[in-house]
């Protein structure tokens, strides 16, 4: 190989952005004794070298090879250039097509949580400690390329000793944008306390010790914060805040969640992780919390400390934190300092503040630990926005805009084979969360500078995604692709899971609450034959009418009715001194007549409303749910108390083959339940056999139609897979009949993974 010196240009594509990657060239150039520059330039680095053909061969290689751990490179590439001259040098950023090239916002790392600790650090209890390694990232940038200028710290002008640490390349704060300390960077207070304290950690976390309730400002918006082993201060917090049962998360550092729950080395690993997600982690018996935290739940929501503020005013208080959003019910996360004053007032009694302005909402991420993976249930802060890899045929896609469903709204722009799916917005049927979906909507389109050449939608004609794609389209003069909600699911499933399309069609189940289905009629427990571009339904959860329509999603007596008159008839029904006790002061009358006549009955054949009606016969649902899902989840935390292995058989489901789509007929489950209230059989083990039943009545049916159609692969997806129980036990019996599981980790299960597949479903059909 020729030892002349010669030049080349480097372009380095992937996650590049906001995890030190020009220091971290600066650096590899230096040791290799190689000249040149490095600059951004939109969402790719480019890097000019020269030196011996070897040097410049072992500085391509380490690019990938040492690349820093934030940092995701996805492609080198390499040609010759004029030589540049002079000593290796950063510069300042180019213009460049952004696409997708911003990092999610980093926990804290162990150097400056070392920092903060010691005494005798410049930096000694500075909450706002960071480097190139961990800080704020998506929060706080305001544009791109990602530099100081373009984010929420450009009002701190930076002072000498922090100016000479950002522009040394030994020190692990090279160009490190939001590099701070006390004598330049944000500051801290207390507000809303008349004592005086010279420390707002002390002040704040000697009102936590007492029953106080805090906001505290961090990164991606407000959180309330009180003593979560005080339970007078999370009865406070529950009625202030009109939480009556919704479980709360908590924060905690490692001794303590280990004190508090069962943690495998997986999810320690995970609790740890730069994303410092909400994680949720089976509780040990006897926990010290106050009983209010998870009412009849088995697992707790837990994060680690992420920001230098966290973990100080943790380890000041020694106790675990209740860190929930800060908000009023139903509403957003409140990002805003004026808002959180207004909005918060009656809700907290003081508020820890910072002047680092937020560029955007953004919600704690959660995660658990299912099916040997670590799978996301709410993306947020943590995990948005770093993009997605498509699969390999869509490298060629046209750029799409999807704009996902009504509840747990994200969007999703995706640029070539990359996909951009955003932060968990909300549930889109309250005004403020519909106001926050279009700011994020523009905030995302002008960041990333996306032109979309296709918009994306749900089927549901009153979804206000679906409306507003509808009037974006007519405006740009764009098509519009409309995608059938539970094709959606699969379609995310597949992509997340490298699916190409040329590889064919797959077997989908799709198991949530409510979605329109091609038919005008809602869909919610469903199997699918579909690839990206279509999709036809083969079998269905036998439907029921939804006795006064949306409020049988709030009252799960409603649907066990419906289930019960179908399964056992009604004169059985009125006759059973058990089910004339739960339906006592129900108008059965009209809900029967309703249902008769078809009106305000829509029928629906939906697995949550399922689990809703199995929920209220085991006595596990009010009879009004306090928020989504509270049924469901109480009948899954009882069936954990029941061991997998060794169990009673499942409860049956009958097949109904004769006719397409198949029908799953759950009318033996509820005679077999009947059978076992009577019988006084342990709720536990019931639940556990209904968690089975389910499962093996929907892998039964995909068998056969796999079978049927020559077809190996089973996408799984809808948020009644976020279940872990039945997610394990469907996994377990494909698996075991010789199909390959498709199921979500990186992408939730929810619809808050809908634009995902809406986007891929617009790009396959425009592609042919």
């Amino acid at each position: 190989m020729s030892t002349d010196v010669a030049g080349e240009e480097i372009e380095v594509s992937g996650i590049v952005q906001g995890v030190g990657f020009r220091p971290f060239v600066y650096r590899l150039a230096r040791r290799l004794d190689l000249s040149g520059d490095v600059r951004n330039a939109g969402d790719r680095v480019v890097i000019r070298i020269a030196g011996p053909a070897a040097a410049r061969d072992a500085f391509a290689a380490a690019l990938v090879d040492e690349a820093p751990v934030l940092a995701r490179v996805e492609q080198v590439t390499r040609r010759p250039a004029p030589v540049p001259e002079g000593a290796f040098r950063i510069m300042e950023s180019g213009a460049g097509t952004v696409s997708v090239g911003v990092v999610p916002d980093v926990a804290t790392c162990p150097a400056c949580r070392a920092e903060i600790a010691d005494p005798k650090a410049r930096r000694f209890r500075y909450a706002f400690t960071n480097c190139t390694d961990c800080g704020p990232r998506f929060s706080i940038v305001t544009g791109l390329p990602y530099d100081r200028p373009a984010t929420t710290m450009v009002g701190f002008a930076l002072c000498p000793a922090c100016r000479a640490e950002y522009e040394d390349p030994a020190n692990r704060r090279f160009h490190a944008q939001p590099i701070a300390c006390p004598d330049c960077g944000p500051r801290l207070w207390l507000e809303g306390d008349d004592a005086a304290s010279a420390d707002p950690i002390d002040r704040a976390a000697a009102l936590l010790k007492t029953g106080h309730i805090l906001a505290v400002k961090g990164i991606g918006g407000f959180h309330i914060a009180c003593d979560a082993t005080n339970a007078d201060a999370v009865a406070l917090l529950r009625a202030r805040k009109q939480r009556p049962t919704k479980p709360l998360a908590v924060m905690a550092d490692l001794a303590t969640a280990h004190a508090l729950c069962v943690i495998t080395p997986e999810e320690e690993a995970a609790l740890a992780h730069p994303s410092a997600p909400i994680l949720l982690l089976p509780l040990k018996p006897g926990a010290a919390l106050a009983p209010g935290i998870a009412p009849g739940q088995r697992h707790l929501g837990v994060m680690a400390p992420y920001t230098p503020l966290h973990h100080l005013l943790v380890a000041t208080i020694g106790r675990p934190l209740v860190m929930t959003s800060g908000n009023r019910s139903s509403e957003p996360q409140i990002f805003r300092d004026e808002e959180a004053c207004d909005r918060l007032a009656g809700i907290v009694d003081a508020f820890l503040m910072h002047d680092r302005p937020i560029a955007r909402r953004l919600d704690d991420s959660v995660a658990r630990h299912v099916a040997g993976r670590l799978r996301v249930m709410r993306r947020g802060r943590g995990f948005a926005p770093m993009p997605l890899t498509l699969p390999a045929d869509f490298a060629d896609a046209p750029p799409v805009l999807a704009l996902g469903g009504e509840l747990k709204s994200a969007l999703c722009l995706t640029h070539g084979g990359k996909a951009l799916l955003s932060h968990h917005i909300g549930d889109l049927d309250e005004p403020a969360t519909g106001d926050a979906f279009e700011s994020a909507l523009a905030d995302y389109t002008a960041l990333f500078a996306h032109r979309p050449a296709v918009i994306a939608v749900d089927l549901h004609p009153d979804y206000r995604a679906t409306r507003l794609g509808e009037d974006l389209a007519a405006a740009g003069g764009l098509p519009l692709e409309r995608v059938q909600h539970h094709h959606a699911h699969m379609a995310a499933a597949m992509a997340e899971a490298g699916w190409r399309r040329a590889d064919g069609p797959v077997v989908g189940i799709a198991l949530d609450g409510l979605g329109l289905g091609d038919d005008g009629t809602v869909w919610g427990a469903e199997i699918l034959v579909c690839d990206y571009c279509t999709s036809r339904r083969v079998a269905r959860l036998s439907p029921i009418p939804l006795a006064g329509g949306d409020a049988a999603s709030r009252e799960p007596w409603r649907v066990l009715l419906a289930h019960l008159d179908r399964a056992l008839g009604r004169a059985a029904v009125d006759g059973d001194p058990r089910l004339a006790a739960l339906f006592a002061g129900k108008p059965l009358l009209t809900l029967r007549a309703m249902m008769d006549k078809g009106l305000n009955a829509p029928q629906a054949s939906s697995a949550g409303r399922l689990f809703d009606a199995v929920a209220a016969l085991l006595g596990l649902a009010p009879d009004r749910l306090s928020h989504e899902g509270e049924a469901a989840m109480a009948l899954e935390a009882l069936a954990l108390e029941a061991a997998m292995e060794n169990e009673a058989p499942p409860y049956p489901f009958a097949l109904h083959a004769d006719a397409i789509p198949i029908e799953i007929d759950p009318a033996h489950l509820f005679t077999a339940l009947m059978a076992d209230l009577h019988a006084a059989r342990p709720r536990a083990a019931m639940a556990a056999a209904f968690h089975a039943g389910l499962a093996e009545a929907f892998v039964g049916a995909a068998a056969q139609v796999a079978a049927a159609e020559g077809l190996t692969a089973v996408a799984l997806s809808g948020g009644v897979f976020q279940n872990a129980r039945l997610l394990e036990e469907t996994v377990r019996r494909l698996e075991a009949r010789g199909l390959t599981p498709l199921v979500p980790a990186e992408v939730p299960a929810n619809d808050g993974g809908l634009a995902l597949g809406q986007a891929v479903v617009a790009a396959a059909r425009r592609m042919g």
